[in-house]
């Protein structure tokens, strides 16, 4: 598993774990793959967000694949 704050460690098409806007307070995670990145900097300390496939938004918490 690779860490989900750093833009270069995902890729579209990547399999991640992400923390949807609603899901941060229980830390609820969503799987899926990755369509687009939104974080245009290279890290960010809560996880880079992205667009996965099923278009949900929320940021990378663990990289899968």
């Amino acid at each position: 598993m690779s860490d989900g704050t750093v833009r270069a460690n995902i890729k579209s098409g990547s399999e991640v774990n992400i923390v949807l806007k609603e899901d941060q307070d229980t830390g609820y995670l969503t799987w899926g793959i990755v369509r687009d990145i939104l974080t245009n900097s290279k890290t960010h300390p809560h996880g880079i967000k992205v667009r996965l496939t099923t278009r949900e938004v929320g940021r990378v918490k663990e990289i899968l694949k």
